[in-house]
């Protein structure tokens, strides 16, 4: 059985889909648990801070899904940079669309209806994005650090097979970008998810200096 805390946040993801979160209450929530309202006031401190740890959990339950892409790009043989920035674009489009907390994380957009911690300030230019915590909710900016270093990774385990990887620098910039590209997509969607994809992979190609062979 889940412990309190997942089925706490598990009412609140079902509360969110049903009210704006000004509307959702924490009585209502604990009750939605099964568990009391001190319970949850002991779990999280506060209504802020159970929007903060639902936050957290979508965006981490969303990076580990970037993981899996990555790693089933890359055991394909054929696979170079350009798939591995595919996959993770086309998992980050789905879940943009189908959760609204990721989304609004990744864009810094959330809307009326969210908690505000579903999108916090950014940092000011050419500051460096603060570590995603246990405490702290995620920064568009802090996500495409983490999904452009598992991209950077990932590629680079796929190109050192054809024996001619490219500079890692180069390799990070050109994940970066792709990073970036696909952000752009989840505010201004493209006709599919897989010809954004496509347009992602030829990108990195060209940065890379070349086309799939």
């Amino acid at each position: 059985m889940p412990a309190a805390r997942e089925l706490l946040l598990d009412a609140a993801y079902t509360a969110l889909g049903i009210r704006p979160w000004h509307g959702v209450r924490m009585v209502d929530v604990a009750a939605a648990a099964g568990v009391s309202r001190q319970t949850l006031y002991n779990e999280f401190g506060s209504k802020d801070g159970l929007a903060r740890a639902l936050v957290r959990r979508e965006a981490e339950s969303f990076l580990a899904g970037v993981e899996r892409s990555l790693a089933d790009a890359v055991e394909r043989e054929d696979a170079d940079a350009g798939d591995c920035c595919a996959a993770a674009a086309v998992w980050t489009l789905r879940t943009a669309r189908a959760n609204p907390l990721v989304r609004a994380a990744l864009t810094g957009c959330r809307g009326e209806r969210l908690p505000a911690q579903a999108a916090p300030a950014v940092p000011a230019p050419r500051t460096p994005p603060p570590p995603m915590t246990a405490r702290s909710a995620p920064t568009p900016a802090a996500l495409v650090e983490r999904i452009t270093g598992s991209a950077a990774g990932a590629a680079g385990e796929a190109t050192a097979r054809t024996g001619r990887p490219p500079d890692p620098d180069a390799l990070r910039r050109a994940c970066e970008a792709a990073v970036r590209m696909t952000l752009s997509y989840v505010v201004a969607p493209a006709g599919s998810d897989t010809e954004a994809a496509e347009e992602v992979a030829g990108v990195v190609r060209t940065l890379l200096g070349g086309g799939r062979e």
